[in-house]
């Protein structure tokens, strides 16, 4: 399988909310992006949550890999990716979803049944029509996981 190549930060400002992110990618897409649940978790980030002048100053990281506030400070690219697509909801793209389908040798309707939602939802997800929820996504992946084993 071919290694997975996420996009790249071509600029980023501060939100208007408190610990948002605004993140424009290679891809053309735009992000706010709630970081704050993530920087609660790290002490690396505390001086970020006790002083909104410094969470002010970031800046783009070189070659658009990560985001930065101070030499000691910043976040990667791929983690605020992460961040993005959970936010949005977005955890599959249709291309994968029909991948996985097709891997799995499932039709329409076998795939409705594995996954307990409706064959028209199923055609809904695989052409981009309705945005695949995280738990549909989670479904595919331990369905693979039970095809491993």
């Amino acid at each position: 399988m071919p290694k997975k190549v996420l996009p790249r930060i071509v600029a980023v400002s501060p939100g208007a909310r408190p610990m948002t992110l605004r993140v424009r990618w290679t891809t053309g897409d735009e992000h706010l992006i709630d970081v704050s649940e993530f920087i609660k978790k790290f002490r690396i980030y505390v001086p970020l949550t006790q002083s909104p002048e410094l969470f002010g100053l970031v800046r783009l990281g070189e070659y658009g890999a990560d985001v930065v506030w101070t030499d000691e400070i910043d976040m990667s690219a791929d983690t605020l990716w992460r961040l993005a697509q959970e936010q949005t909801g977005k955890t599959m793209t249709p291309e994968e979803f029909r991948r996985w389908r097709e891997r799995r040798a499932y039709t329409l309707d076998t795939a409705a049944r594995a996954l307990g939602i409706s064959r028209r939802m199923v055609a809904y997800y695989e052409h981009g029509e309705r945005t695949i929820p995280r738990v549909v996504a989670l479904a595919t992946w331990g369905l693979d996981g039970e095809l491993a084993e």
